[in-house]
C-alpha cells in the first residue's frame, strides 16, 4: 500500500521517520491548498526560542497545492539563509551543509511544490534514505486503500513528544530540549548520526 504524504518545506521529524519507512510515496499535488500547515514553512530553534521560516505564497480560496507559486518580493529565502545561519552556525556539522542550502534556497522556483521536492529529495539523499517519490495525478480521498498521512504532522496538533530521544541543540544553555523541529535541526546537530536517530525513531512513530 503506497502512504500518501503532504508536500513540506524541510519538515518536521516525525514526517521524515514516517516517511523512511516506505520504498515509494506519493506527495499530494491536487488537494485545495490549507494555510498554516508544513507545506509552506518550517519550525527551527533560535537563541530567542522555536521560530517558524514561512514562504510565502500566492494563492486564491480554492488554489490546488501544485498552483502555489512563491511570492519573492520580499526575498524570503535571503531572509531564511540568514536565520539559518544566525541558529546553526555554531552547530556541529553546519559547516557541512550550508552551501547546499544556500543553493537550495537561492534557486528560483516558481511553484511551492517544486521548492518542497528539491529540498526533500536532498534531505533523504543526505539522509541515506531511499523512496520514490511521486506526485498524485488526482485527488485521493481518505480511503482503506491508502496509507494517509496529508494532516498526521501539523503545528496545530503537537506530536507525541515522549518518544524522541533528547539529542544537543544549539542554544540548549538556554532553552530546554525541543523535539520534531525541521529535519534541517537534527542535519545540524547530529550530521552522519542523523540517520541513526532516524532509525531509532521510526520504530515509535
Amino acid at each position: 500500500m503506497t502512504p500518501l504524504f503532504s508536500t513540506a518545506f524541510f519538515p518536521p521529524i516525525a514526517y521524515i521517520a514516517t516517511l523512511s519507512q516506505y520504498a515509494e510515496a506519493y506527495i499530494e499535488a491536487k488537494e485545495t491548498f490549507p494555510k498554516q500547515t508544513y507545506r509552506n514553512r518550517m519550525e527551527i530553534m533560535t537563541a530567542g526560542g522555536v521560530r517558524f521560516l514561512t514562504v510565502p505564497v500566492k494563492r486564491n480560496n480554492h488554489s490546488r497545492t501544485e498552483e502555489v507559486t512563491i511570492d519573492y518580493r520580499d526575498r524570503w529565502n535571503v531572509i531564511h539563509l540568514r536565520t539559518l545561519t544566525a541558529a546553526y552556525s555554531a552547530s556541529p556539522y553546519f559547516q557541512y551543509y550550508c552551501d547546499d542550502i544556500e543553493s537550495l534556497l537561492m534557486q528560483h522556483y516558481t511553484g511551492l511544490i517544486e521548492l518542497n521536492r528539491k529540498t526533500l529529495e536532498w534531505t533523504l539523499r543526505k539522509l541515506g534514505i531511499n523512496c520514490l517519490l511521486t506526485d498524485t495525478t488526482d485527488y485521493l480521498p481518505a480511503t482503506g486503500a491508502t496509507t494517509d498521512f496529508r494532516h498526521t504532522f501539523s503545528p496545530k496538533i503537537p506530536y507525541p513528544t515522549n518518544r524522541f530521544p533528547g539529542y544537543y541543540q544549539v542554544f540548549s544553555d538556554r532553552h530546554p530540549f525541543v523535539p520534531n523541529l525541521s529535519i534541517l535541526d537534527l542535519i545540524f546537530n547530529l550530521g552522519p548520526e542523523a540517520r541513526d536517530y532516524i532509525n531509532k525513531l521510526k520504530q515509535s512513530v
